[in-house]
C-alpha cells in the first residue's frame, strides 16, 4: 500500500530540476530580448528623467541667480507664489484660453477638411500633400512667415488684399493680438487634426453606411447617427495631443508677440522668470506644474489610443 504512494513523490523529485532548468531558460531569454532595449531606456532616463529631477529639486529653493550665496531652502514657497502671484495666474488664464480656442478651432477645420479630402477626385493626394505641409514647418518658421509676410501693416499680405479692396488696413498685432497668435496656431495644427480624424473616416464599417443609404437615410443623418459616434475617439484623441502641444507652446508667443499686450501665457512667464528675472527656484516651480499637468492629460491621450487599438483589434 505505501509503494504506489511513494511513487508519484519519486516523480516529482526527478521532473523538478528540469522545470527549473526551463524556467531559467525563459528568464534568459526574456533578458536576451530585453538588452537590446537598455542602452535606449538609459539614454531616455538620463535625457529626460534626471532633468526633471533637478528642476523638481531647484524648485524647492529660493534661488535668484544674482544672489547666489542667498540661496536657501523654501519648501513648497515657490508653488504657494505660483498660485498667488498675479501675473502668473493671468498666465494661466491665457493658456487655458489660447488651448481651447486653438484646439476647438483646429478640430472644427480639421473635420471639414477632412470630410472633403475621404471623398474621391482627381489630384487627391496632391491635395493632401499640401494641406499636411503647414504642420511640417519649423513652429518658428511659421510664426516669422504670419508675423511678417501676413500681418506686416505696410507689406502683409492681408493689408495688401484689404488695400486693394479699398479697405482699412488695421495692424493686426497691435490691435488683436491674442487673436494673430491663435490664427497662426489654428493654421499650423489644423492638418494634425485632419490626419486623425482622416484616419477616423477611413475606417469606418462600409457596410453600415451602404445599407443607411439604402434605407434612404440623407448624407446628414449618416454623418450624424454613424460617422459622427465612430469619430468620438479620434475627436477625443486630437484634443487631448493638441491640448499637450498647445500649453507648451512658445515660439509662437516668443515670435510674434514677445508675450506683450496680454498675450503671455505660462511657458513664456516662466521663460521670463529664469532667464530675465532670473529667479530660477520659482520658475521651476512654475515649469513642474506645467510638466504635471502634461502628465495628466497625456495620460488621458494614452487611454484613448489603447482603447483604440482594443477596438480595432476586435474587428479584425
Amino acid at each position: 500500500m505505501t509503494a504506489p504512494a511513494a511513487a508519484p513523490a519519486a516523480t516529482s523529485t526527478t521532473s523538478a530540476p528540469p522545470a527549473t532548468a526551463a524556467k531559467r531558460v525563459g528568464r534568459a531569454r526574456a533578458w536576451a530580448t530585453r538588452a537590446p532595449l537598455l542602452p535606449a531606456l538609459i539614454f531616455l532616463i538620463v535625457v529626460t528623467q534626471l532633468p526633471f529631477v533637478a528642476t523638481l529639486v531647484i524648485s524647492l529653493f529660493d534661488w535668484n541667480s544674482l544672489y547666489p550665496d542667498a540661496r536657501e531652502f523654501a519648501g513648497f514657497a515657490n508653488y504657494s507664489e505660483v498660485a498667488t502671484d498675479p501675473d502668473l495666474r493671468k498666465s494661466v488664464l491665457t493658456t487655458v484660453v489660447l488651448t481651447v480656442a486653438v484646439v476647438l478651432t483646429s478640430l472644427v477645420l480639421g473635420l471639414l477638411v477632412a470630410l472633403l479630402l475621404d471623398r474621391k477626385f482627381r489630384g487627391r493626394g496632391v491635395v493632401r500633400t499640401m494641406m499636411i505641409a503647414p504642420f511640417l514647418l519649423v513652429p518658428v518658421a511659421a510664426a516669422l512667415l504670419w508675423k511678417h509676410a501676413l500681418y506686416n501693416p505696410e507689406y502683409g499680405l492681408f493689408n495688401g488684399v484689404l488695400n486693394w479692396l479699398g479697405l482699412g488696413q488695421p495692424d493686426w498685432i497691435s490691435d488683436m493680438p491674442l487673436l494673430a497668435v491663435e490664427a497662426s496656431l489654428v493654421w499650423q495644427w489644423t492638418p494634425f487634426m485632419m490626419l486623425i480624424l482622416l484616419a477616423g473616416l477611413q475606417s469606418r464599417p462600409l457596410d453600415m453606411i451602404e445599407a443607411a443609404r439604402i434605407d434612404g437615410a440623407s448624407n446628414w443623418q449618416i454623418f450624424r447617427y454613424l460617422t459622427l459616434p465612430h469619430l468620438r475617439r479620434y475627436l477625443e484623441l486630437g484634443v487631448l495631443l493638441g491640448s499637450i502641444y498647445i500649453v507648451q507652446n512658445f515660439d509662437a508667443v516668443f515670435t510674434i508677440t514677445s508675450g506683450g499686450l496680454g498675450t503671455a501665457n505660462l511657458p513664456y512667464t516662466i521663460y521670463q522668470t529664469f532667464y530675465q528675472a532670473h529667479e530660477y527656484g520659482l520658475a521651476s516651480a512654475a515649469g513642474v506644474l506645467v510638466v504635471i499637468g502634461s502628465i495628466i492629460i497625456a495620460t488621458f491621450a494614452l487611454r484613448v489610443v489603447s482603447s483604440l487599438f482594443r477596438e480595432e483589434v476586435s474587428r479584425s
